[in-house]
Parts: C-alpha cells; structure tokens; sequence
C-alpha cells in the first residue's frame, strides 16, 4: 500500500543545499560524531544493524560475515587514497555492477562527487566510527549516515572494495546505498541511470545504438564534456544469456561505464575511439584497440600516453566508436540539466514536480487499453504559454518516476511498467470523464510502457493547454510517483485533482401549516406513523439528536436521488457499483474531492473487489454532507465578533483525518 499523503500542487525544484537529515535520532551526521567523540565511542548505527537483516531479506548468507570496521582489517585505512577515481571501483559478491558503473562515471565529475561523497571525514583526527554520503530521492536531497562497520569474509570485503585494500570510500558507499534501499540484497539486479540519478538528481535519455542519430559520436562527447554521466550495456535474449561471455570479451546483460570518447591519428585517418571500464576491475574487449592489440604500435608514445592508453587487466579499455556501436546495444545518458545534447547553447530549465499516487479502487486506471478506469488516474494540466526562440513550438522534457520499488522489494514489489500520455485540454478547468478518451486520441506520449523505474521523453507541441495522465500499464497497480516537467520557457502545472469543490443546494424551507399540499399531508403522516412522538434519532440539523419532519423530508428527497443515481452507476444491475465510478457518482451529488480524499473514501467503503453496496453509498454521502453542513456553518458564524474562517485546504485536512482515523479503527478491529 503507498503512503497516502500527497503535498498538493506543484512543487519547486529544490536547489541542492543542506540534504535532509534522514537518522532515526533527527540529529545530523556532525552531531553524532561529536557526541561520540565525547563519550570516547566508536558510533554504532541503529537504523541498520551489522546483522543479517541488512544484508538479505530472501536468502541467509553462504558464508559466515563477520562486521569489521577498516582499522580492523588493515593497519592504517583511508577513506580516499590519491583522490577518488574508476579504478578504486572493484566489484564484489553482489550483482550491482549497475552501481558500480554509476559510481565509476561520478568519479569523472568532480563537482557531482563532492556532493554525494562529502570529504568532510576520514580515519583522522576526529574519526569516530560514523561516515556519511548524500543521494537525490524523488526531488530532494537526503543525507544518509552510516557506521563502518563492513561485511567481510577472511579479513577480505565481501562486497564493492578498492584495488588498495587499505582505501575505503567506495565500500561505505555501496553500504550507505544499501541502507537507503533497504539491504544490500536489495542492490541486486538494476538499471545504471538509476543510481546515476540517485547521484545527481539529473534527468535521463537513452539511446539503442543501432537505432542511434548519425552524430551519436558528436553526442556522447558533449555529454562527456558537460559531466553527463554515461553508461552502456549488452541487450540479453533470455535469462540462459546473462553475463555469458561473447567472443570477443564482453559481458551480456552487464552494466559497463563509458569514461571518455577521443580521436587518434592512425595511418593518415582520423580514428574515433571510446573508452569504456567493466565495474568488475577485470575482463576486457579483446578486439581492435583493445590493450594488447597491434593497432597501439601504430601511435606514437605521447598520443598514448595523453589518452592514458596501459596494457593492464584493469577493467577498462578502449575500442573503435564503430565497434562499440557494433556490440554494444544501448547507451545510458544522465544530464544533470535536460540540455539536448544536438545543440551547442546552454539553457536555463524551468522544473516543476508533481507527487502522487496510483490507489486501487480510486487512481489506478492503467493506460488507454484500459477506457473504462483510465480517465481516473491522475490528472496534470500542463499550460504551455511561451515558445521557445526563434521557433513555433514549446519544448519540454517530461520524467515519471515510481517511488521505493527497490526498498519495498523485501515486500514482493517489482518495477512495476509506466508511462503518460498528454492530450489536448478541452476549455473545461475540470478533471477529463471517460467520454473524453472515447473520442480525442493523445497528442504525445512516451515512446514506450516500460518497467524502469523512470520513463523520460522530450517533447515539442505548439503553445496551448494540455493534460498529463500518468499511468500504470495494467489497471489495479499501486504506487507512489513523481513526475518532473522540464521546460525551457516557463510552462504553468496544475494537479486537476487537488482541490475540493462542495456545491451542496440551501435546505428548503418547510411549508408554513394550513398551506400544505395533500401530498405533503399524506408525507407527515407517514412520518408520524413511524416516528410517533419521540422523533426519529438520525442525521439532524437542529442539534437535538433526533430527526424532524422537516429534515427528514429533505433526507427523504435526498434518498431518492442518490437511490436513482446509485442504480445509474450499477450498469450490471448487480447491487454494488464500482469504486472507479465513485468519483462521477460524488460530483453528481455536488462533491467534487481531490484524489487523497477520494483514495481514503475508497479505502474505507469499497470492499476487496472494488464494488460499494448502496449501504456504503448511502453511508458516504451522509457523512460527507453533514461534514459539509458543518463546516458551512461554521465558515459563516459570528462569535464574540470575530468570524471564524474555515478555507477549503481546513475542510480537506479535517476529511482526511476523520476518514482515516476510522480506517485505522476498523482495520484494528478487523472490520472491512
């Protein structure tokens, strides 16, 4: 289940300063080592133990670990030994070569390496047993603190480790990424440009390099020289294929990192090279260009040593530019700005977030396939107002993004396949119905349904309005999201579900007596008959906790249409309606909710197959319009002369607690 709290609107896109502090005591990575120091102790983290439970969650170990902190397994460690460079990158027992090659492309971007891997500690003066690295997470920074206490096998690191058994940085941070995720198990298996995204906060393109534009060679090197961080891979046809080795040296289904692009004079021609490093620090490209291959004698020794060309089994080689697009079969770019790497002009991006949720039952409509729940996922109108320079379109860079499928994985959540599609906007300011999708078809959409955990496309349409619908592939998948809209002129967002609109009608007055039609004197009869002299306890207005003949004919009237309604939306004459329908059904009644208060209305009425019996229905609409009542009562009452005023974001909050409190209470009592 994702957490249900949403920020409404969009949001700015923070900055990167101060990361936020993450540790389970809200004291900061300097405050913990302070006060360790005090107390002459070496920090011990709570928050993920040296224990089994952050290693794996699916397996026990095959082997026994044994924690070791640095100064335990050599004489005098160091955090960073010679600065922090690609080779210090060497893979262990844990399939996350995708974040090896990540880290060994952050080490080329000095800039983005400071932020995540701050060089404000060491085994020094100070040291105190506690270390701390920064990652980017859904829009913002955090600052993740560990203890240095290592998984070890024979006083060997089991896992990421330097060639100099005596530094240490990378080993910490693979552990404080585990941490982030949950365990190290959990760093098995993935997608290089997410840990570049987790290292950068940039934005993501990626090429099939058979598919590739003619100045691929033009676009990987700009990338390079702007500090892009760079990744490429070898497509994989079954699982039989993974890291089966080709003849000529490379790994299948393995996740290498591209370190630089060069040219080499080479009997009279110009050569296009690519310098690419395998994260296992061993097992390299045995064709042209390779180490040992005779096309080196033909360079002279300055040109070799100017592009850092050794003969050692390092991990890293170079090959011919058409060779590399030859093997391998797709390129991983992260920009740290969306900049399209075709043009040479920088420009300054206009970012907006939006954070929500796919809920089944109310928001998870799946994609087009599906026209019966799609038009209920989330909505984002999207106002394009200026074009870009010189042209008669907008350009913009759409990013979605599904939140903690990795640390959620302990749980059985998979990646699971997203995309959008944006459509014209009607002149309507209101959230698109099902009619709407049978009859307009999409102006732009991603370029494919796929499980990564981001999808991000670039865009041009011309000035106007349009609407972002996020989705899932499948209908009834749940998930948190954030999407990221990049635009080079400033382009207005706006979430079409996050506000609440109440137009109930004003109560009628009561027909003075003696002016009564025969209709209403055979109506208060009845009531008589079933009320008697007491009343009749129910939802009242005058506060005396009964019902009166004049409420309940309102309540009578009311019943009616909510009973015809109900039937309106029951289409298989079953007795329950589906809970994707409940949105029309509310707005038909004068309630139009934001998707929060909605996903909690469905949580607490519908049952595990998504249908609302006209109990349940009933029900609801009680209790939404006797909040409403109150609240428009209260947003016009005169107390001791000062009015007290109830906004619409005070409505909201006060629903979504009440609703969720009683959630909590039935869950707790077993109730559906």
């Amino acid at each position: 289940m994702p957490y249900l709290y949403r920020a409404p609107g969009p949001q700015k896109h923070p900055v990167p300063k101060d990361a936020r502090i993450t540790h389970s005591s809200g004291q900061s990575f300097e405050q913990l080592r302070q006060e360790c120091v005090q107390k002459g102790i070496l920090f011990e983290d709570p928050d993920f133990p040296a224990n089994s439970s952050s290693l794996f969650y699916s397996e026990r170990p095959q082997i026994p670990f044994v924690w070791k902190r640095p100064g335990e397994i050599v004489k005098n460690p160091e955090f960073i030994l010679g600065g922090a460079t690609r080779t210090d990158i060497c893979q262990g027992e844990l399939g996350d070569c995708w974040l090896l090659a990540a880290i060994a492309s952050l080490t080329l971007n000095e800039k983005a390496l400071a932020r995540v891997v701050p060089q404000d500690q060491s085994f020094g003066p100070g040291y105190a047993g506690i270390f701390h690295f920064q990652f980017w997470q859904h829009s913002e920074w955090l600052d993740v603190v560990i203890d240095d206490r290592l998984p070890t096998f024979r006083d060997r690191l089991i896992f990421l480790h330097s060639a100099d058994h005596s530094e240490f940085w990378s080993a910490l941070l693979e552990k404080a990424y585990a941490k982030l995720n949950g365990s190290y198990e959990a760093l098995k298996g993935g997608s290089t440009i997410e840990a570049m995204e987790d290292f950068t906060g940039g934005v993501a393109e990626t090429f099939a390099t058979k598919e590739a534009p003619e100045n691929f060679y033009e676009i990987l090197e700009k990338a390079l020289k702007r500090g892009s961080l760079v990744g490429c891979s070898i497509d994989t046809r079954n699982a039989a294929e993974s890291e089966a080795r080709t003849p000529f040296g490379l790994i299948k289904g393995h996740a290498y990192s591209v370190t630089g692009i060069d040219q080499v004079n080479f009997r009279g021609q110009k050569m296009e090279l690519i310098r690419v490093r395998n994260p296992w620090g061993q097992v390299e490209w045995n064709g042209s260009w390779s180490d040992s291959s005779s096309e080196w004698r033909s360079v002279g020794p300055a040109e070799q040593k100017r592009l850092c060309h050794t003969a050692l089994d390092d991990g890293e080689f170079w090959m011919a530019f058409r060779d590399f697009k030859a093997h391998f079969d797709k390129v991983e770019i992260c920009n740290l700005t969306p900049d399209a790497l075709e043009e040479d002009a920088l420009h300054k991006w206009e970012v907006t977030v939006h954070q929500g949720s796919w809920v089944r039952g109310s928001t998870a409509g799946g994609c087009r396939n599906f026209l019966d729940t799609f038009w209920t996922n989330p909505q984002i109108k999207l106002s394009l107002t200026e074009k870009d320079e010189g042209q008669e379109d907008c350009t913009f860079l759409v990013a979605l993004m599904q939140k903690d499928r990795r640390k959620l994985k302990r749980f059985g959540a998979d990646m699971l396949t997203i995309g959008y599609a944006i459509y014209q906007s009607p002149s309507k300011d209101e959230h698109l119905n099902k009619d709407f999708f049978r009859y307009h078809a999409s102006q732009a959409r991603s370029k494919t349904f796929i499980n990564l955990r981001e999808v991000s496309d670039r865009f041009k349409l011309p000035p106007g309005e349009y609407i972002l619908i996020p989705s899932t592939f499948e209908p009834h998948q749940e998930a948190d999201f954030c999407l990221r809209i990049f635009s080079e002129k400033k382009a207005i967002t706006r979430d079409m579900d996050g506000d609440v609109d109440i137009d109930l009608p004003e109560l009628p007055k009561p027909t003075p007596a003696g002016q009564e039609t025969e209709e209403e004197l055979q109506f208060r009869a009845l009531f008589d008959q079933i009320a008697g002299e007491v009343g009749m306890a129910a939802s009242c207005t005058s506060g005396n906790g009964k019902l009166e003949f004049k409420e309940f004919k309102v309540f009578w009237d009311k019943l009616k249409k909510w009973t015809n309604l109900f039937h309106q939306f029951d289409t298989d004459k079953s007795g329950t309606m589906s809970s994707y329908e409940l949105r029309t059904a509310l707005k038909a009644t004068g309630f139009q909710l934001g998707c929060h208060l909605l996903q909690l209305i469905v949580l607490r009425y519908a049952d595990e197959g998504l249908q609302l019996t006209f109990d349940d229905f009933l029900n609801c609409l009680v209790r939404l319009e006797n909040a409403s009542r109150v609240f428009q009562a209260l947003s016009t009452k005169d107390k001791d002369e000062e009015f007290i005023h109830l906004n619409i974001n005070e409505v909201r909050s006060s629903l979504r607690r009440a609703l969720l409190s009683e959630c909590l209470l039935n869950a707790r009592e077993g109730h559906p």
